[in-house]
Parts: structure tokens; C-alpha cells; sequence
């Protein structure tokens, strides 16, 4: 069987790039965390991909059934008028409530 090899290196400039982005403000110690943490996600993929036979088996979302009995059914409902939808917001352009920008790029 071929052992297929994920990423093998996740860079500190890599990540830098990223949180730049992203917009996010990270120090060294954060860095250096992310870089040890993807460092064991890739080892455990590397592993887990000389798995024999693991392509054959049936793909996973949860690792057990759940049932949810508490949950209502769906029904479909008329939605609520746009005049009651809006009468309460502060601010309204165009028939849709309008925000404050919250990223400034």
C-alpha cells in the first residue's frame, strides 16, 4: 500500500500570512503553539494514512448515532411582514436593516 504524505511543513510565514489576512494580531508564544499543533495534526494524518484498508471504510461524521427526540418537526410558517421586521431597527437603507462597517480594509 502507498503511503500518501498530507502537508509536510506549516511554516511560521505561512501563518503569518494567514493571520495577516485574517486580520489577527498573534505574538511569537502564539506562533509557536499553532506550529506544534499542526505539527501533531500532520504527524497523526501521516499515520493514520498507512492505515490498511481505510479508503474502503464507510466515512464518519460523529463517532456515534444520536438522537435528537427533543427536537420539534420542522413545519414550514408564513414569514413575518417586512414592516414588522424592520420597525425596530436603528437604521434601514433599501428595505434591509443597515449595519455599521465593523472591518475597515
Amino acid at each position: 500500500m502507498q503511503k500518501i504524505y498530507f502537508m509536510e511543513k506549516v511554516s511560521k510565514e505561512l501563518l503569518q500570512e494567514i493571520a495577516n489576512s485574517l486580520m489577527f494580531e498573534m505574538n511569537e508564544s502564539d506562533y509557536q503553539a499553532l506550529l506544534n499543533e499542526f505539527g501533531a495534526i500532520i504527524e497523526q494524518m501521516n499515520h493514520l494514512s498507512g492505515v490498511k484498508d481505510a479508503d474502503k471504510a464507510t466515512p464518519m461524521t460523529f463517532p456515534y448515532e444520536i438522537t435528537a427526540s427533543y427536537l420539534r418537526e420542522d413545519v414550514p410558517t408564513q414569514p413575518l411582514p417586512q414592516e414588522d421586521v424592520l420597525k425596530n431597527a436603528g437604521k434601514v437603507v433599501d428595505g434591509q436593516i443597515s449595519i455599521p462597517k465593523v472591518v475597515d480594509k
